[in-house]
């Protein structure tokens, strides 16, 4: 005979066994479900700059097919400098948000007692959030969930655990490039090899000088450091060419100028030299191209008119290329272009480039209320599915692997865009307390530019555009520190007339037209 509390035990065991089963449904269902409308959850979105007014664009970029998919989730922006409050503030006003400290105000939306869940940061700013300790690695959530990542670019993957001390702390969807465009059929009318991919800048240089050729109507220059008309703008040299380099405009201390030196000076003599020799364009080149009156929006782009043989651009360039290649009928004498790109050049003691970095990198406040829906919301927006959205995108790339191919049946070497490291050029700590404390040292930079204009424009040479910024620097830095939110526009504005005195009126036409 069996026993009646044996029997009493034996269902009692298969019964917790099967509640057991089904608890983790219940629990799914009742604390995890996102089908549940009824249970609504709040996922805090943390940007460093924002206002209403650019919440539309985020929504839709970002979040608006999570909110889909996750009908029980509200999403909320928080930003920690809001560009609203700015709209009708006084000069003296404005003068002291600079002194504000956007990593403090961004700490505060992440260390508050209604701290933000997720971040939308930049690859500069990464390394800092990780050394404070506010950001959870996404290494856990990657390996519980399988999240593959073999189809992710390695150049991206690494560039980001850089930046984390070998661990990823942020995923991007995409991220931007440039390369260097060349005129196919310009190089095999001269016989003259093209450009491969690892070139560095002086081999891009003197390729440049191999394919300067004709005068006057008939000239066809070497390179352009922009996609945009004729000239050398600083900007351009800096942003482009010279910041991989880490040149130093002034002292740790803001007290004294460094930029009239061998490096400064090897650094800027290369492109000014290939401009002053005319192996890039000028704005006068280009100045009666009105295609007999009807408009043409590549009228100011001299690489679109087979009038240059390389030129710098970003991944943008690629629609505009097709969409000329297919509207060229529609131009009087415009004639369809071959091309190509190869990497963007580098320097042998700074490898990486300009202009290449990531999209939307979002990262989790290790001090959110919500990680597990923050996780949700990363893992959501870098998924394949969004990828296949985010990848028609005309000026970023993808970086998943599978959706990085030319545009529209286009043959062309898409790689160059994806086998550059994106990098980061975020200024030190110091650097940035020191811009805080003391906002009119961006002016420093302006005057850099304007001799360097007086230079390409021949009034000075490239030795004496140094020596002034140096002279008239180092007396705007001790005025500066003085007087860190002073008024300096007067001083500013005379040196703007200076640097536009003495220039023909058609010059100076022809030269605001250019960008310059």
């Amino acid at each position: 005979m069996h026993n009646p509390n044996q029997v009493r035990y034996k269902k009692w065991v298969a019964g917790l066994a099967a509640l057991i089963a089904i608890l983790p449904v219940l629990s799914a269902c009742s604390f995890g479900s996102k089908d549940n409308p009824n249970e609504r959850r709040t996922l805090r979105i943390g940007m460093a700059y924002g206002s209403k007014d650019s919440e539309e664009y985020y929504r839709r970029d970002l979040t608006d097919m999570f909110e889909l998919t996750h009908k029980n989730i509200d999403i909320e922006f928080v930003n920690a400098i809001d560009y609203s409050d700015m709209q009708f503030a006084t000069e003296e006003e404005r003068k002291k948000a600079q002194q504000v400290d956007p990593n403090e105000k961004l700490r505060g939306i992440m260390t508050g007692d209604n701290p933000v869940d997720v971040v939308l940061t930049d690859l500069g700013s990464l390394s800092k959030l990780v050394e404070d300790n506010l950001l959870k690695p996404l290494d856990p959530y990657i390996k519980e969930d399988k999240m593959d990542l073999s189809d992710f670019l390695p150049n991206v993957l690494d560039a980001i655990r850089e930046q984390g001390n070998g661990q990823l702390y942020g995923l991007s969807p995409t991220f931007y490039s440039s390369a260097l465009f060349y005129n196919k059929k310009l190089f095999a009318k001269a016989n003259v090899n093209p450009p491969t991919d690892g070139m560095s800048w002086d081999d891009v240089f003197t390729l440049a000088r191999s394919m300067k050729s004709g005068t006057g109507k008939d000239a066809v220059y070497g390179f352009n450091l922009s996609s945009w008309g004729g000239g050398l703008n600083y900007y351009d040299v800096q942003y482009q060419y010279a910041d991989p380099l880490k040149l130093r405009m002034f002292d740790a201390a803001g007290e004294k100028m460094t930029v009239n030196t061998e490096q400064w000076k090897k650094a800027l003599s290369k492109p000014f030299n290939l401009y002053k020799d005319h192996v890039m364009p000028h704005p006068e080149d280009f100045q009666n191209n009105n295609n007999d009156g009807r408009y043409n929006p590549y009228q100011n782009r001299p690489f679109f008119q087979g009038k240059v043989a390389m030129e710098i651009g970003g991944y943008y360039n690629v629609n505009d290329l097709i969409a000329y290649n297919k509207n060229v009928d529609k131009m009087k004498g415009a004639e369809k272009l071959e091309w190509d790109v190869v990497t963007l050049p580098s320097h042998p003691e700074a490898q990486g480039g300009g202009n290449i970095g990531l999209g939307s990198l979002l990262v989790i406040n290790a001090k959110g209320h919500n990680p597990k829906d923050a996780w949700e919301f990363i893992k959501h927006y870098n998924s394949e599915e969004v990828a296949k959205f985010k990848a028609r995108s005309n000026s970023e790339l993808s970086v998943r692997q599978k959706y990085i191919k030319p545009k529209d049946g286009e043959n062309y070497h898409v790689e160059a865009f994806t086998s550059v490291k994106p990098g980061s050029y975020a200024r030190s700590d110091a650097d940035v307390k020191l811009y805080q404390e003391r906002p009119n040292l961006n002016m420093i930079q302006e005057i850099g530019q304007i001799y360097f204009q007086q230079a390409t424009e021949g009034k000075i040479s490239l030795d004496d555009a140094l020596a002034k910024w140096e002279t008239k620097g180092n007396d705007l830095l001790q005025k500066i520190k003085l007087n860190p939110t002073g008024d300096l526009n007067a001083e500013m504005d005379s040196l703007r007339q200076e640097s536009m005195g003495g220039m023909s009126g058609e010059r100076a036409m022809v030269r605001a037209a250019a960008g310059g």
